[in-house]
């Protein structure tokens, strides 16, 4: 009976390994989707092992991550930094930290995401592993870029001029990232090298710095030419086109931008092709050359009714608008001026649909015509079909959760204190559970959800706390007011409390006995509760073990996340603004003008953004 129960773990071993190995393979080849699938059929199998599970998790975890499932993702690193704990495996607790802390940066959660990524860091040195050291400097670099890009987001300043808390931030993405490169030319790592000089120049051009940034990407662009790495010798190009542009050698930056749209053709990546005829557009209506400026600003309109992407839509009306006006052709301009209204009113964009509807009146006036002259147009260039309505982001949604959540915490406080007015009201004593349960039903109700864990961002101190204990890190005291505790009445109340909820307390922390995918055998037992020998696995196991280990650890390696804009054919509302700000004095110029006999100044363009973090 005992060899037919061994049989059987041995063929649920076998099962379990052979998905997770055909779960890796899909992976590998950017099927993700049809990886998750497999991983979670191992998990459903299970294993003994808790390496095996921890080494699953790991690879499940990132393969949501890239599904963009930041919310399993989570789950799943939590679950491989808890076993990595709990069987000692300080490497495996380095990185499964390492990549909670690359998911949380996605997610904005930029001062969790620091912790995580610091621990990642000090594990790694602690051990003394330099590539797992190179990766978590490589990450923090990234945490800060990427903080450092969202407060850029509401700055006003010029490029190189920025508030002192955001320069700190990207002066200190700027050290990381100087750190890893020093790190990954002692390892001899040439493609981690053109990461960090790719990474480099971006910082450094949201400094202001564009002469460093240019040296930076011409390195990344030499070791992507070096690798055959199309895909990264196309962001060098962008980035060095978008710097160059801020010196204003706008004839340069046109060649880098034709050669980022040829490879973007190559690599049939229309999104980049869209952002490229944008940045050319752009480019050329600052060099005069309207008749071009509108051919690429039609391409990229072309591309964005294909991708259902209004918001790029009307950007590149709005830019058509305005050099049908340099052009002094008034109807044309007033038909791209009427459809950049119609979408700024679609998408909620407040200040496109101020400066749309003052472009649409100018030019009504210019041509003599009222409202109720022009009829609805349809145009050559104007795709049919619907298209889904973009709607802004309510950014209370996530603060008003937040705050409700303090609330619910408060009230409990309160209602413990109510609970104790209402005994001595009713002469009841306070030891009397009857009495207590009674009350204590009608309050605890509805605290089943409060206790359960939330993704929410944290808004202030404590609440970071409570984040961080889910991930592991800290685990906050529970207190009341001392006000409540004073009364020495009190004691054997809160004896009955303290009894009724240890059980639901314990429930609340982590059980890796509970984990999915664990079967608890003798062999981990040990590990589990902490003692006892851990018994080894067969030959036939350990091999075929090592067979799904072996490629564990570039799995691991926390890869930096894709920084897609909100407009995917338009670039990052951050370089447009830093664009706008350069060309401040022709603010008035961009606004749609009656032409006189005198010749006009372009618009400013805005080609596309240094990528934040995929160089």
């Amino acid at each position: 009976m005992q060899e037919n129960g061994t049989s059987s773990n041995i063929r649920m071993e076998a099962s379990c390994l052979e998905l997770a190995l055909e779960g890796e393979r899909l992976c590998k080849a950017g099927d993700f989707k049809g990886g998750t699938a497999f991983f979670e059929a191992a998990v459903k199998v299970g294993t003994e092992d808790l390496k095996t599970l921890s080494a699953i998790y790991s690879q499940l975890g990132n393969a949501y991550f890239y599904l963009k499932e930041y919310g399993k993702a989570l789950e799943y690193h939590r679950h491989d930094l808890t076993l990595a704990r709990t069987i000692g495996d300080r490497i495996g607790e380095g990185k499964a930290s390492g990549n909670l802390g690359n998911t949380l940066k996605v997610l904005g959660r930029f001062d969790e995401a620091a912790v995580c990524c610091q621990r990642h860091l000090d594990i790694s040195q602690e051990q003394g592993d330099k590539v797992g050291e190179a990766r978590a400097l490589y990450n923090m670099g990234n945490v800060f870029h990427a903080k450092g890009k969202q407060q850029l987001w509401g700055c006003t300043q010029e490029p190189g001029d920025l508030p002192p808390d955001v320069r700190d931030t990207l002066q200190r993405a700027t050290g990381f990232y100087e750190m890893n490169l020093c790190l990954v030319k002692e390892l001899g790592d040439r493609a981690a090298q053109g990461r960090a000089y790719g990474n480099l120049g971006n910082t450094h051009y949201l400094l202001g710095n564009f002469v460093e940034a240019i040296k930076f990407h011409r390195q990344r662009l030499s070791i992507a030419k070096e690798f055959g790495d199309k895909a990264a010798e196309r962001r060098a190009y962008s980035n060095l086109g978008n710097a160059l542009i801020f010196l204003g050698q706008f004839n340069t930056a046109t060649e880098y931008y034709r050669k980022t749209l040829q490879l973007s053709r190559q690599l049939r990546d229309q999104v980049m092709e869209a952002q490229a005829c944008y940045s050319l557009g752009n480019t050329y209506t600052l060099l005069q050359q309207y008749e071009r400026a509108i051919d690429y600003h039609l391409k990229h309109l072309y591309i964005a009714q294909e991708l259902t992407d209004r918001v790029g839509e009307g950007r590149a009306c709005w830019s058509l608008g305005n050099a049908y006006v340099s052009l002094g052709n008034h109807k044309q301009a007033l038909y791209y001026a009427r459809k950049h209204l119609e979408i700024s009113k679609e998408i909620g964009d407040r200040n496109g649909e101020l400066t749309a509807r003052m472009n649409v009146d100018q030019l009504m006036e210019a041509l003599g015509v009222t409202e109720s002259d022009l009829s609805p147009s349809s145009s050559e260039f104007e795709m049919q079909g619907a298209r889904p309505k973009f709607t802004k982001r309510n950014s209370m949604d996530k603060n008003e959760k937040t705050g409700t959540r303090q609330i619910r915490q408060t009230l409990f406080v309160l209602k413990v204190r109510d609970l104790l007015f209402s005994l001595q009201k009713l002469g009841r004593d306070p030891s009397d559970e009857d009495c207590f349960f009674d009350l204590l039903s009608k309050f605890q109700s509805s605290r089943m959800d409060d206790q359960r864990c939330h993704l929410d961002e944290p808004q202030n101190g404590d609440n970071r706390e409570d984040h961080l204990h889910s991930l592991g890190y800290l685990r906050p005291p529970f207190s009341l007011d001392p006000a409540i505790t004073t009364s020495p009445q009190t004691e054997e109340l809160f004896d009955l409390i303290a009894s009724s909820q240890s059980r639901r307390l314990d429930d609340q922390r982590v059980n890796v006995g509970n984990l999915p995918g664990l079967r608890i055998t003798h062999n981990n037992l040990g590990h589990l509760v902490g003692e006892g020998d851990h018994q080894e696995p067969s030959d036939d196991f350990f091999n075929m073990l090592i067979k799904c280990q072996s490629s564990r650890i570039d799995d691991q390696r926390c890869s930096p996340p894709e920084a897609g804009p909100h407009a995917p054919t338009v670039p990052d509302e951050d370089f447009f603004s830093l664009i706008q700000r350069v060309q401040a004095k022709r603010m008035d110029e961009q606004r749609v003008q009656l032409p006189t006999d005198d010749q006009e100044s372009p618009p400013s363009p805005s080609p596309e953004p240094a990528s934040g973090f995929s160089s």
